[in-house]
């Protein structure tokens, strides 16, 4: 790898500047990927930034941004749910983020290699392991019971045919061995409707359900929402870039519930006082590629950046913790009690 990152991070411009980066402040990319973001942002500002990524494959292409902005640029391996403790270990006076940016969802380079297991589009192991470790995407087809196929296919990838797809499964698994990536999806597809022009692959949704289930990518971001929302200093940005419609529920119910648009409590209930919020929204509607970014960069096609500030409210003792990934986990609920647009 040459001194520039592979790619062009999706709407690099606009997180940079909803970041707009001061000198001195201390700064966060949660998902490092190939560092197009965590370049960005040093580039803009004589700051500080962490970086986390939890594929090894990723911390070893950030050995040439570490030797390029020395003390300046930390880079550690882990999972964003666990960055309190990562930023402290790496930056002992750390005292608050300036700002944060998370780039869901799976890293280009790991589609491009058909090692990892991420794509189907060229056959490899049925691994999807972003951090190289635990129980494969194979494992869990091999496994797991119809039953339970069935409902990770639907909650993950919102899959409709996610019974039909998970009997196909356990019936091609009495016969051999289900390893490979051509495999699955060719046993997906002989039981979907062939591809119309202008449709997805029929096996695009059940492997993004078992890639989300088996990193366990909205329990990750959850946690990740709680932990920067502590983290960040009063008038700290926080900036999501999301892909599915299950990730960008998550960070939408996140910031309803946590800003100025919070729900409104029910006129038959008690009145109780309304916890102060603890993030300005920015932006009402999500933030959209635009047209020359979509034309150069097919990836970002499906991208969504929410924006918000941290205000000085204290984050409450009574705030619902688990009210905004419930949510998101049933693709059947809908967001009308709140205001927020997008």
């Amino acid at each position: 790898m040459s001194g520039q990152m592979l790619h062009q991070s999706v709407l690099l411009n606009e997180v940079v500047e909803a970041l707009a980066p001061i000198n001195g402040a201390c700064y966060l990319d949660a998902t490092f990927g190939n560092g197009g973001y965590s370049q960005a942002i040093l580039d803009a500002a004589d700051c500080t930034l962490l970086a986390i990524d939890r594929d090894p494959d990723a911390i070893k292409r950030g050995a040439l941004m570490q030797a390029k902005y020395a003390d300046r640029f930390h880079l550690t391996e882990g999972c964003f749910s666990n960055m309190t403790s990562l930023l402290k270990a790496s930056l002992p006076s750390f005292d608050g983020l300036q700002g944060a940016a998370f780039d869901l969802g799976v890293c280009s380079t790991q589609l491009d290699q058909p090692e990892r297991g991420f794509s189907f589009r060229s056959d490899g192991p049925l691994d999807m392991r972003m951090s190289k470790s635990g129980q494969s995407a194979a494992d869990v087809v091999m496994q797991s019971d119809e039953t339970e196929i069935a409902r990770i296919l639907w909650e993950y990838g919102e899959e409709r045919a996610s019974r039909r797809i998970a009997k196909a499964i356990c019936s091609a698994r009495n016969e051999a061995n289900i390893s490979s990536t051509s495999q699955l999806a060719s046993i997906i597809r002989r039981v979907m409707p062939a591809k119309k022009p202008g449709q997805i692959d029929p096996a695009t949704r059940s492997f993004q359900a078992l890639r989300i289930f088996v990193n366990r990518e909205l329990d990750e971001l959850t946690a990740g929402l709680k932990a920067v929302e502590c983290l960040l200093r009063p008038g700290g940005i926080l900036v999501v870039v999301s892909f599915h419609s299950l990730e960008d529920r998550i960070v939408k119910r996140f910031l309803a519930t946590r800003s100025q648009h919070a729900a409104q409590p029910s006129r038959h209930q008690p009145v109780l006082e309304k916890p102060a919020p603890t993030f300005k929204l920015l932006s009402r509607k999500a933030i959209l590629p635009i047209e020359k970014e979509l034309a150069n960069n097919s990836r970002a096609r499906s991208a969504k950046l929410r924006v918000a500030r941290r205000t000085n409210s204290p984050i409450p003792e009574s705030a619902n913790e688990e009210k905004f990934h419930k949510y998101a986990a049933d693709p059947s609920s809908s967001l009308k009690e709140t205001k927020l647009c997008g």
